[in-house]
């Protein structure tokens, strides 16, 4: 990543990575980005390090401007290892004098790295440190989504170094949000959303008041993952209320996978009944896409319908993988149903209904399964369950 100076004397230093695909189980197939951000100041200030292949690029880059011995500061906003997995090699080639966390970051960082002698300053929500010119002031943001995530602000320049929030997986070379198509920014922030901060819905809405109440001068936001927010701040804030309190589409996701095209035939049935109301209806195999994309598509969708044939007295392996994937990140607001094929004992229907009413959905249906191939009235009973569910999500959006 070219070094840019993004307000005077502050330079966006971090690393692009173009080729990983793989994040923990989340596929990023437009790559991402490790953003650091360096303060030239009486106390001169990194915010962040990268993953630890990728310090070559975040030193390359500091060399630009300073040597990085000169660093006086170094602010750990979050520990997790893409953030601070060249915070040791920094460490050792800064000795700065002070490594700025959060409470729990302390801890984090202790257990990470085992380092008691780091010169920790421990900062909690409303502190500040002067720069010298300038003056960062700190807000907890905890499970946003570790419990020692923090949002770094600029005061005198309006910058909030948000981490991991407000971010997307994507790597470019432009670097603000104006500079790239928005509905493609925005699918990915929505994407990241699903996947990362989602179980931490409630605590999102109560970081986005706090923002609010704070009523901070947020001129640029700047996340440690794909681009700085310089124009439309409005917008991926909006984003940030609607996900986080549930606000759905008109938008029903029939999810499924099948063995020998029966519990396909069943899930183009529902379709049918779906599409006699005004609802968006999207299909979606989970043999063709990764379920990342898809709990990226369960975010605005009112209703979820889920197909499996039964195997092993189980689910098929993509849905059984997709639904416990899709527990973890805790959907709420949805409506939900399930259906599929079976040649014995018919467990998988049972199973998807058991984790979805774990999940506190509203099923709709007590679900829908049948021996072999569908007979015209099994078909018909699926279709009938899309009318239902259909018409119920209409209906909500009947003004």
């Amino acid at each position: 990543m070219a070094v840019q100076e993004i307000a005077k004397g502050i330079y966006s230093v971090g690393a692009r990575d173009w080729d990983i695909r793989d994040m923990h189980g989340y596929s990023t197939n437009r790559g991402t980005t490790y953003n650091a951000y360096l303060i030239i100041d009486k106390k001169i200030t990194l915010l962040d390090t990268v993953k630890h292949y990728c310090m070559d690029q975040l030193l390359e880059n500091i060399r630009q401007i300073i040597d990085p011995a000169k660093i006086d500061y170094i602010v750990a906003n979050h520990v997790e290892m893409d953030h601070s997995g060249g915070l040791t090699q920094m460490m050792e080639l800064c000795k700065p004098e002070k490594l700025i966390c959060s409470p729990m970051g302390k801890k984090a960082l202790l257990d990470h790295f085992h380092h008691e002698e780091w010169p920790y300053e421990v900062v909690k929500s409303g502190n500040q440190i002067s720069l010298g010119k300038r003056t960062l002031q700190f807000l907890e943001t905890r499970m946003l989504h570790w419990p020692d995530s923090m949002f770094s602000y600029l005061k005198e320049e309006g910058i909030l170094f948000s981490n991991d929030a407000f971010a997307e997986h994507l790597c470019t070379s432009e670097l603000y949000d104006d500079e790239i198509d928005l509905s493609l920014l925005m699918q990915e922030c929505g994407k990241y959303y699903a996947n990362i901060l989602y179980p931490y819905s409630g605590l999102v809405k109560k970081v986005m008041e706090t923002v609010d109440e704070m009523n901070l001068d947020i001129k640029m936001i700047a996340p440690d993952h794909g681009v700085i927010w310089r124009k439309h701040i409005d917008t991926i804030f909006e984003a940030y209320r609607q996900w986080s309190s549930g606000t759905a589409s008109k938008k029903v996701l029939v999810i499924y996978e099948t063995m020998w095209d029966s519990t396909r035939k069943m899930a183009f049935a529902v379709e049918k009944g779906l599409l006699e109301n005004d609802v968006s209806v999207k299909m979606i195999n989970l043999k063709t896409m990764h379920y990342s994309d898809v709990i990226a598509e369960v975010l605005d969708a009112r209703a979820i319908l889920l197909g499996s044939s039964t195997l092993n007295n189980g689910m098929l392996p993509a849905m059984n993988n997709f639904i416990y994937y899709m527990k973890g990140l805790k959907p709420f607001n949805k409506l939900a149903a399930s259906f599929g094929s079976f040649g014995w004992s018919g467990e998988a229907v049972g199973l998807m209904n058991g984790i979805l009413e774990g999940l506190k959905l509203e099923l709709v249906d007590s679900g829908i399964k049948h021996k072999y191939v569908p007979t015209e009235e099994a078909l018909e009973a699926c279709t009938e369950m899309g009318r239902r569910v259909g018409a119920k999500v209409a209906g909500e959006f009947t003004v």
